[in-house]
């Protein structure tokens, strides 16, 4: 192994690694379909996370307290919000999907929290706002775009730690999320080891490849030669 632990690995990977690199690796190994949507975005074309997936499913409600409601959930502002924000663990990244895209599910006081928690990163199928807070604090955030409607009488958290699906993709607890300006990846666990080690030695590969062309030689001759392209 070339990492004893996930802090070591998600170093190597910021160091080392970058998202389309792991991506082809998948691609190799089987794993087709596991880039989130194009749309997905960091607010700040530099933003990389990498951890483990923290899932939480979002429902579209239509006030903020439903009295009547049979469901307790339903009675609580922003449901099981607070709950599963106070559940972030070190390098885990608060992934939530289920919403329609008619408010933010992410802000500036929940990357507060979420950094002081040691959280790596929010990963928002929908919205997310308070970007200049959010962006003084450079914590990871992707989402599809800046929108200031609250999700308070539009959405509640229903549950987390949980099983979803975000983009027709299947997200497990413990998955890796690695995302950069280029695009979000989910890795599953089970293919975690094998993925990143074949990324390591493909991206110190493909640093040989660069030297090779920038000396002079054909591509033709490099993919020969190296395998790489």
């Amino acid at each position: 192994m070339l990492w004893k632990n996930d802090k070591e690995m998600f170093e190597l990977a910021k160091k080392e690694m970058f998202v389309a690199l792991v991506g082809d690796i998948l691609d190799k190994m089987g794993y087709t379909k596991q880039f989130l949507s194009p749309h997905l975005k960091p607010l700040d074309s530099s933003m990389v996370t990498i951890g483990r997936a923290m899932p939480v499913l979002e429902a579209d409600v239509f006030s903020e307290v439903m009295e009547q409601s049979r469901n307790p959930i339903m009675q609580k502002p922003f449901g099981l919000l607070f709950e599963a924000l106070d559940s972030l663990k070190e390098d885990e990244v608060y992934i939530c999907s289920g919403a329609s895209p008619n408010y933010a599910l992410w802000g500036g006081l929940m990357s507060t929290r979420a950094i002081k928690l040691g959280a790596a990163g929010a990963v928002l199928d929908g919205y997310s706002r308070d970007t200049n807070e959010i962006l003084e604090l450079s914590f990871p955030t992707f989402s599809i775009g800046t929108y200031a409607q609250d999700q308070g009488p539009r959405g509640k958290v229903i549950d987390y730690g949980v099983e979803i699906e975000f983009n027709g993709i299947r997200v497990k607890p413990g998955d890796i999320i690695f995302g950069d300006r280029d695009g979000v990846l989910i890795v599953p666990k089970e293919a975690e080891e094998e993925a990143f080690s074949r990324a390591l030695e493909k991206s110190r590969g493909e640093k040989l490849v660069r030297k090779a062309l920038e000396a002079g030689m054909s591509t033709v001759d490099a993919f020969e030669q190296f395998g790489i392209m």
